[in-house]
């Protein structure tokens, strides 16, 4: 007998899949480098009235996640409008994949 799997955790800086250690405590980021950026990040918002919990987004970031949240929308009303016109199942799956994609591509913050 198994025990429970483990729910697949992301970056909590940059939203990367993090690999699972297996066992003790799950990691928070991917790499040493998403540590440090949100360790630097933490810091400069000491001390201020922004959240510590704040995310905190150059205005490219931010434009890169809006284009990103875009190509979601696109991907889905492509779905949408394959299905309504009766696509084959081979056409809806290559689209649902590719909308997948996109969308865990958008979860990623930076």
């Amino acid at each position: 007998m198994t025990g429970p799997t483990r729910r697949q955790q992301s970056c909590v800086w940059c939203g990367r899949e993090v690999a699972d250690a297996g066992v003790g405590r799950r990691r928070r980021y991917c790499k040493q480098s998403c540590r440090q950026r949100a360790y630097e990040q933490r810091s400069a918002v000491k001390g201020t009235t922004i959240a510590a919990d704040s995310t905190i987004l150059t205005a490219a970031e931010a434009e890169a996640a809006m284009d990103r949240m875009f190509e979601v929308r696109c991907a889905a009303e492509d779905v949408a409008t394959a299905a309504g016109e009766g696509a084959d199942p081979a056409e809806l799956a290559e689209l649902c994949a590719t909308l997948v994609r996109l969308a865990r591509d958008a979860e990623r913050l930076r």
